[in-house]
């Protein structure tokens, strides 16, 4: 039988020298050889399988099928799949075990004896999928919150509180507890979801789980209200607050993994009449930021914008209601600029996402680092870009104006319905007319609108009357079909799937600026950045996804609310 190491030698083209010495780098750290070339980048996984499969005579797969039977779930525990890195797959065609290392013969013997499989085919298949075809299975097969719920009683709150304080992977939690079980599903679901934010609301004789996908709260689950106490207690233990404090708001955080997934969970709980409300926001760790072109931003806006993202001073504001996506919008634009050549400092609350290359500053009111604090100590670590997450007091906004005056280039938002009205909400801080139009280069309205789901939309004729509602000539689009939604299993019978961003760019020319200097009506200063500067609208740029097909009526104008 060849070695390994010459077989990858073979396919690859790797150099004998190169597999020499990755197989004494190997020994030396306990590695094998393929490990010890993928880790010196000269191979990669998809070789590694290859060459095992020449060597052991074995069939390679490269992906599992998406649907499979997960019954094995049952007799078989996640953690020795995991830790052996292999997977039973039952489909209408056939069964085989998936593996990753092919001398592990003992496991896979143990897996065909406890399935009563002895004659059970094993292929190899790469780390990944495997992972992935694990974590697929044992989610399907998590308790409904029908079941779990069953199961709840008044149970001893010493076992609540002592089974676990450090959660790893949900999937891994094999608990007892139903309150415990509850909990896990909740997160569990609302993370294959997709969803942002959970809500976990008391009433008088009930409660209610709901979370936020879209934008948009939908029911999960009403668990019994005696259940209350013990499922909100269970929260504040992982978030490490003070279970025994309930008259007083408390903040806080937990560190999930659900599957491949690391959720980081900000905590706020507030005392109501009927008890504590929780809201929990879902940040995933694990997701990549996305980039500008990936707004769905037009291209002339973004030509625009990417130009003004690049100024050597100045300040560019975004603004929008909570939840519009300002955060994301300033994330990829530091990511589009950032370089080795520049130092990008940000004071942020809560800091989101960690961007490699920049340094980040979290807010801490409880020591006295606010905006403004934070702001006025990153001007002298000499910055040449910096992030303010919120222009919150008059304060705040006169260091930001100061700095992008002596030669940095400053982000921010402003929580305004429009471009216009952030130039209104500076001048009732008490900032100077003058100041406002020499400082900034740009403002970005947004809001977030959601997508049409492609697999079941549906075409109809709209009436006048809907068209006027978002500024359409009822005469132009005589005879022109629109889509509306209908809802499937896909979109999760919403009718919709994803959303992307609308916008509103207002550029300070020379002629605005000596607008600016002349009155704060944002009524006027709209009307002339659309009359003599071309600007479009929220509500226009809604409207040309709305004939794009992307969209509907009512969902730009609830957001516009034109």
């Amino acid at each position: 039988m060849k070695r390994l190491g010459e077989i990858l030698g073979d396919i690859s083209g790797v150099e004998p020298e190169v597999v020499n010495e990755a197989i004494k780098a190997g020994l030396e750290r306990g590695d094998r050889v393929g490990e010890a070339l993928m880790r010196s980048r000269e191979i990669d996984e998809f070789d590694i399988l290859k060459a095992l499969g020449i060597q052991f005579g074995m069939e390679v797969v490269y992906a599992l099928p998406p649907e499979i039977n997960t019954d094995f779930t049952s007799r078989l525990p996640i953690s020795f799949l995991k830790k052996n890195k292999m997977v039973p797959i039952t489909t209408p065609e056939g069964s085989f075990l998936a593996i990753n290392d092919p001398t592990l013969f003992q496991s896979v013997d143990e897996v065909r004896r406890v399935l009563g499989v002895e004659e059970l085919k094993s292929v190899l298949c790469p780390h990944q999928a495997i992972i992935k075809a694990i974590n697929y299975s044992y989610d399907m097969t998590l308790d409904t919150a029908e079941e779990v719920m069953q199961d709840i009683d008044e149970e001893d709150p010493e076992r609540l509180f002592s089974e676990i304080e450090e959660v790893g992977d949900l999937l891994d939690d094999t608990s007892a507890s139903p309150v415990i079980r509850l909990v896990n599903l909740m997160f569990s679901q609302a993370v294959r979801d997709g969803a942002s934010d959970i809500h976990i609301e008391p009433y008088q004789n009930s409660m209610k789980i709901r979370q936020r996908l879209d934008g948009i709260l939908y029911d999960m689950f009403s668990p019994p209200k005696h259940v209350q106490s013990s499922l909100i207690s269970r929260v504040k233990i992982m978030a490490k607050l003070d279970i025994a404090e309930k008259r007083l708001p408390q903040d806080g955080r937990i560190e999930l993994k659900v599957g491949n997934k690391e959720i980081d969970v900000r905590v706020s709980t507030l005392p109501t009449s009927f008890g504590e409300r929780v809201v929990l926001r879902l940040l995933d760790k694990s997701s990549v930021l996305i980039s500008l072109i990936d707004l769905g931003m037009p291209a002339d806006r973004l030509e625009k914008f990417s130009k003004q993202i690049k100024s050597p001073n100045g300040i560019i504001l975004v603004t929008g209601p909570t939840g519009s996506g300002k955060t994301t919008t300033l994330y990829a634009a530091l990511t589009s600029i950032n370089n080795t050549d520049i130092n990008i400092i940000t004071v942020e609350d809560p800091v989101e996402y960690r961007i490699s290359g920049i340094g980040q500053v979290q807010v801490n009111p409880k020591i006295d680092l606010t905006f403004a604090s934070g702001l006025r100590s990153i001007v002298r670590q000499d910055p040449d870009v910096i992030l303010v997450g919120e222009i919150r007091d008059t304060e705040t906004a006169e260091i930001a104006i100061q700095s992008a005056l002596t030669g940095h280039l400053v982000f921010s938002t402003l929580h305004t319905n429009d471009a216009a009205s952030a130039i209104t909400r500076l001048r009732d801080m008490g900032i100077e007319p003058f100041l406002i139009a020499s400082s900034i280069n740009a403002i970005l309205a947004q809001r977030l609108i959601r997508i049409l789901c492609e697999n079941c939309k549906e075409a109809y004729l709209p009436d006048k009357a809907e068209l006027r509602k978002i500024g359409l000539n009822p005469e132009k689009m005589e005879g022109k079909k629109l889509f509306r939604e209908v809802g499937c299993s896909k979109c999760h019978h919403t009718g919709y799937r994803g959303r992307y961003g609308i916008f509103e760019l207002l550029l300070m020319t020379k002629e605005l600026k000596t607008l600016v200097m002349q009155t704060s009506d944002a009524n006027a200063i709209k009307q002339f950045a659309v009359a003599k500067n071309g600007m479009i609208t929220l509500n226009r740029d809604g409207a040309m996804k709305v004939l794009q097909g992307q969209t509907t009526i009512e969902e730009v104008y609830r957001v516009c609310q034109a």
